[in-house]
């Protein structure tokens, strides 16, 4: 989370202004965005969210803060420009992903979405009420009247290179982003901005055609990287999309969408995994990602430092080079805040971690849990990729703690801390929740996030040398560091003769049909995050097993309907 921004004087504050009056549209919980909103007409998709089937177009949305992806900044950008957005957001904790994507709304396409910030009493009041107004820097509904703060950017302090920046010295591009940067740093409540030594985008996935209009706009003011700077798995498989028959009325866009970030610098990683690669960053390595999964894995599990920074703001700190000094970028935003007691079943096999990930989210949606008990259990890095990349889904944190496995979780921890206990039931319940679908299975869906190198070779051992039955699509995604990897060694050779697919540069989250089997309507995944985002990307039911019981089900075409017997 953001560093908290405001001044606790004066807790009401108009972000960004647009006079505006309509319908409240109250969430209890937070929303991604991406994968929870449709892109075109602002209608809530995510089949978890109390307001599944309602409309944010022309709402005040009120959330107490956003979850999940940083692409949910492209989505509101796309409903922006869609004319479907919502009149204004509220929120009553600090939010960056919808805030950055309303603020580029405005500076670059002169779409105004105004962005407000409540105190927790005020934004209860207003919650029970059903239409409000803005005008100016007052916001009104029934009988009551918030008068706003506005955003200082006196307390900032910029360095010679960034007033330069920002007077344009450095071309447009680089002005641009440094005042978008300045933006956020204020409404993050940093007093300075830091060096950054590398930049993960996530803004290359063709969320909408605002992803291609965005990129462009910043290639024609010449926008160039300067540090190192990976990209995302990215929307189509970029040498192959044609033979693939994905339709050019979305591979080109998609393909060109990506190319254009090649052009202005970035390096053809496509992989949401950026952690997989040979060059991971190193404990306390100051960087700039986005994409949810690869930053709580980073601060998380490898103990670097970044913020979970919103689609678009990603290439403002490539362009820049930098990135405001708040949130977990500092010592005191990365301490824990809430403790979950784990007690793991027996015999647990590895669905208990993507499992215990969703739980872990749903119990911290606004803040990093320290989770004890789990040390014993000796989680490996792609048990570790499981729990952040499902915590992800349901939480806004950037990062959680496990007691005696990451290296931040500490040997202590404040016991005036609130607490709760997740337990097989807790589990059971998390379970049936993300195993909706019959026990028939057409479609086994591998690689959200991008499997590594050694889920590969275990897959491929658990095949056991037989057949992918008829009747169903088996079908891995991975970047293109881990396809070179077990092409070597053989691997994708034996999966390949075994009918298994394997594809590159795309993962679950952005593959559409055809590339997406056609026939495909009940889908088995070992992904939490893809079991979350699953039914509503794809129009499908989904499971959640085991990588062994995932073989099982490419096999025989067929998934245990009951319970694990290690949750029973």
């Amino acid at each position: 989370m953001s560093q908290g921004a405001f001044d606790p004087q004066h807790p009401n504050t108009l972000i960004q202004a647009a006079d505006l009056s309509g319908p409240i549209l109250y969430c209890e919980e937070g929303l991604s965005f991406w994968g929870g909103v449709d892109a075109q007409s602002g209608t809530i998709l995510d089949q978890h969210h109390p307001q599944c089937g309602q409309s944010i177009a022309g709402k005040v949305l009120m959330m107490p803060t956003s979850r999940g992806s940083c692409t949910g900044s492209a989505v509101l950008l796309s409903l922006a420009l869609a004319g479907k957005a919502p009149a204004a957001l509220v929120f009553r904790e600090p939010e960056d992903v919808l805030s950055l994507g309303a603020i580029i709304a405005r500076i670059m396409f002169d779409a105004r979405i105004a962005v407000i910030r409540l105190g927790a009493e005020d934004y209860q009041k207003l919650s029970c009420e059903t239409d409000a107004q803005l005008t100016g820097a007052h916001l009104t509904a029934g009988d009551l009247t918030f008068e706003l703060g506005t955003l200082d950017r006196s307390g900032l302090s910029l360095s010679a290179a960034d007033e330069n920046m920002l007077a344009g010295g450095e071309g447009e591009a680089a002005q641009l982003a440094m005042e978008t940067m300045c933006i956020l740093a204020v409404l993050q409540g940093a007093r300075t901005l830091i060096d950054v030594s590398r930049v993960h985008i996530d803004g290359c996935i063709y969320a909408s055609e605002a992803n291609l209009t965005f990129a462009r706009a910043m290639q024609a003011r010449g926008a160039r990287v300067r540090v190192p700077t990976t990209m995302n798995a990215i929307s189509v498989d970029l040498p192959h999309w044609r033979a693939q028959g994905v339709p050019a009325d979305f591979g080109e866009p998609a393909s060109a969408l990506a190319e254009a970030y090649l052009a202005m610098g970035a390096r053809p990683s496509f992989t949401c995994a950026p952690y997989l690669l040979s060059d991971k960053p190193r404990q306390g390595e100051v960087i700039g990602w986005s994409e949810s999964n690869a930053v709580i894995y980073a601060n998380s599990v490898l103990g670097a430092r970044s913020n979970k920074h919103a689609d678009f703001f990603d290439l403002m700190i490539a362009v820049t080079g930098r990135a405001p000094a708040s949130g977990v970028y500092l010592d005191a935003h990365r301490q824990a805040r809430l403790v979950l007691d784990v007690d793991l079943p027996e015999q647990a096999d590895e669905s208990v971690w993507p499992l215990l990930g969703w739980l872990a989210g749903q119990l911290a949606p606004d803040r990093i849990p320290l989770l004890n008990g789990l040390a014993e259990h000796h989680p490996g890095p792609d048990d570790l990729k499981a729990v952040c990349a499902a915590f992800g889904t349901t939480s806004g944190a950037p990062m959680l703690h496990m007691a005696g496995v990451t290296p931040e979780a500490g040997d202590s921890y404040d016991p005036s801390l609130p607490r709760h206990r997740i337990d097989r039931a807790a589990l059971r319940q998390a379970w049936q929740a993300l195993n909706q679908g019959p026990a028939k299975v057409d479609l086994v869906a591998l690689g959200s996030p991008h499997l590594s190198a050694s889920e590969c070779r275990q897959f491929a051992r658990l095949m056991d040398g037989n057949a992918v039955a008829d009747g169903v699509s088996v079908m891995l995604t991975l970047g293109r560091a881990v396809n070179a990897e077990i092409e070597e060694d053989g691997t994708r050779a034996e999966l390949e003769r075994l009918g298994v697919q394997l594809v590159t540069d795309v993962c679950w989250c952005s593959i559409s049909r055809p590339l997406f089997p056609a026939s495909a309507r009940h889908i088995l995944t070992n992904s939490g995050k893809y079991a979350h985002y699953g039914p509503s990307l794809s129009g499908c039911s989904l499971r959640l097993g085991s990588l062994a019981e995932c073989a099982v089900a490419a096999r025989t075409s067929a998934a245990g309907l009951s319970v694990p017997e290690w949750l029973a």
